[in-house]
């Protein structure tokens, strides 16, 4: 539901940012704000993969503390591309990079989990 949830407020942000902000941001603003969009649609995709994986008895405790990170990444990395370009608040600036690392600690443990299973290894 999450994954949806992150999904459907990617498209609008996206439609939001192709329509609403042209003319009003710099063209540099726009794909700073698209690329937020992006990020937001692919770890919502990884929640819904997360949901998928929980479903074939995968490690649930491993998918749940990447399903952390994911929304955690979510929330720092597209979330502060949002705020700088509507607000133009520089200082979140450094919390991309951190929601960056989240994004990638979250997959790194979504492949852990899938290798503990495709290794016949107990769930934890």
């Amino acid at each position: 539901m999450l994954g949806a949830l992150l999904i459907l407020t990617a498209v609008m942000g996206g439609a939001f940012g192709a329509h609403a902000l042209r003319g009003m941001v710099a063209e540099r603003s726009l794909e700073v704000f698209q690329t937020g969009v992006q990020y937001q649609m692919i770890h919502g995709l990884g929640l819904i993969l997360i949901a998928i994986l929980g479903a074939l008895n995968v490690s649930r405790r491993l998918l749940a503390l990447a399903a952390g990170f994911l929304m955690a990444g979510v929330l720092m990395f597209s979330g502060s591309l949002y705020l700088l370009v509507l607000t133009d608040w520089r200082w979140v600036g450094p919390v991309t990079p951190v929601g960056g690392v989240c994004f990638m600690v979250g997959w790194v443990l979504i492949v852990i989990a899938g290798l503990r299973q495709g290794n016949g290894q107990e769930s934890i």
